[in-house]
This record gives structure tokens, C-alpha cells and sequence, in this order.
């Protein structure tokens, strides 16, 4: 009997192991098949290629538009970073530390950007935008990312508070320390791992956002995503596939970094700081 039941347990593991690779395969494998063709000799979407080439690389590295949507890319993801990760760690703190009237609106309105879906935004940002003269420049695109990346530096951050010890911040000011100080010396450096991920988050959220670029840059203000767009409706060509992968190699290490800073971040959390 034992050896029965023993068996029917094996059975269904094995056959949960089997359901969950063929939902990781549908999952992955549209995106493993663009590695090899960005591979390809050939200008065609074939398989198996003709041959094995860098052709397509090298077209990416050294095209001009392609050069200037990587720069603007990068400049736009770096400021959005900086900017979503201030703006929504000091807004984290101060819903997570303080109590006040309309408290749960105010996180809803900070948040709402997670659940509206961004075509919504950006054709009000378009008009609101128009008004202050911000379309078609790198820093209207700047503050659009920034205002749908600090939700996801929102929810990061509070996650990392919900175990601070708020003694720790009330023993630095009976010292003596200024809030600043305490800010910098205590509570950064106990939250650094959450604050990180939330900027890591931000950027994926900046490098990977297309509607917002398509209704608010010019040509001189294109990203990496917007450039693909164009590219895919314009001229079908195999550089897509090798900026494509570019950017899974690129999300892997991203992806990477997260994980480090999870792991991080739990060991921080049960320390009982």
C-alpha cells in the first residue's frame, strides 16, 4: 500500500516537473529563436541559416540612428533612474513613517500610473505636454518616464520598510544627529538593497517603454525601442534580430542583479534590524 501511494506521489511529481517545462519552454522559446538568427548570413528569416556571420552586429554599432537611439536611451535611463529613485524612495519613507489624513489616496494617486494603461498616459501627457512646449525634447521624455517608473520604486522601497525598526532613527536623534544625518548614516544604508532594486526596476521600466516615445519624440529624440519600431514597420531586417539580442543578453544581466539584491534584501529583513 505504502509502495502505491509512494509511486502515485512520484508519478504526479514527475508529471508536475513535465507541466512546468512546457510552460517554460512556450514561454522562452520564441525569445532563444532570435539568438541564431541574428547569426544569420543571410538576409532572410530562415531556418536552419545559410551561415554564420557578425554582419548583422556590425550594422547595428555602426549606424548612426541606431547609435543615437542607444545615447538617447541611456541618457534617458540613467536620468529616470536618478530621478524615480530619489522622488519614490523620500515618498516611500514618508507614507511608510508618517500618518495623515487621505493617506491610502494619496498611495493610490502615486501608484495609478501601474494600473492605467500607458497609451492613456502619454496621449494626456501629449496635450499636457503641448501646452509647456516639452514635446519633441529629451526632457519631456525624461519626466514622462519618471512619473510611470517611481510607482515601481513605491513598492519596492516599502517592501524593504515594512521591518524597520523606527528606534533605530529616534537613537540617532537623541545623539544628537540632524535628520539629514540620520538619513545618510541609518536608514540609507538599511534600506540600500530595496532602494537599488527599485532603481534597477526603473530603468527596465525607462529602456523597455515605447508608447510614451512614440507620442512624445521627435526623430532627434529616439530610443532603442522606438528605433526597433520603426525598423520592424519600415525595413525588415536581420539588425533587429541583433539588437534583440543585445537586449535579452542585457535583460539577463539585469535580471541577475535583481536577484542579488533580493537575496539582499531578505537577509537584511531577518536580521530584525
Amino acid at each position: 500500500m505504502k509502495f502505491d501511494v509512494l509511486l502515485a506521489e512520484r508519478a504526479w511529481q514527475y508529471i508536475f516537473y513535465t507541466i512546468c517545462g512546457l510552460i517554460f519552454f512556450f514561454l522562452v522559446a520564441p525569445i532563444i529563436v532570435i539568438i541564431p538568427l541574428s547569426f544569420n548570413s543571410e538576409s532572410f528569416f530562415t531556418y536552419p541559416i545559410a551561415g554564420f556571420s557578425f554582419q548583422w552586429y556590425e550594422k547595428f554599432f555602426s549606424s548612426l540612428a541606431w547609435r543615437l537611439s542607444i545615447r538617447n536611451t541611456l541618457i534617458i535611463g540613467f536620468s529616470v533612474t536618478l530621478l524615480a529613485t530619489s522622488l519614490g524612495t523620500l515618498a516611500a519613507i514618508g507614507l511608510t513613517m508618517a500618518d495623515f489624513p487621505m493617506k491610502s489616496l494619496i498611495i493610490g494617486l502615486l501608484i495609478s500610473p501601474m494600473m492605467v494603461p500607458h497609451i492613456t498616459v502619454g496621449v494626456g501627457m501629449f496635450f499636457f505636454y503641448s501646452l509647456l512646449g516639452l514635446l519633441n525634447s529629451l526632457w519631456g521624455l525624461i519626466l514622462a518616464h519618471t512619473a510611470v517608473a517611481v510607482p515601481f520604486v513605491v513598492m519596492t522601497v516599502t517592501a524593504t520598510l515594512t521591518n524597520f525598526n523606527v528606534n533605530l532613527m529616534r537613537a540617532a536623534a537623541s545623539l544628537g544627529a540632524k535628520p539629514i544625518t540620520v538619513f545618510f548614516k541609518v536608514v540609507l544604508p538599511l534600506i540600500l538593497p530595496g532602494v537599488m532594486s527599485g532603481g534597477v526596476l526603473a530603468f527596465i521600466t525607462s529602456f523597455d517603454e515605447l508608447i510614451l516615445a512614440i507620442l512624445l519624440a521627435g526623430s532627434q529624440q529616439r530610443t532603442l525601442p522606438r528605433q526597433m519600431w520603426s525598423g520592424v514597420r519600415e525595413e525588415i531586417s536581420l539588425t533587429i534580430t541583433a539588437v534583440a539580442t543585445v537586449l535579452i543578453t542585457f535583460s539577463i544581466l539585469l535580471m541577475i542583479m535583481m536577484e542579488l539584491l533580493r537575496r539582499r534584501s531578505e537577509s537584511l529583513r531577518s536580521t530584525k534590524f
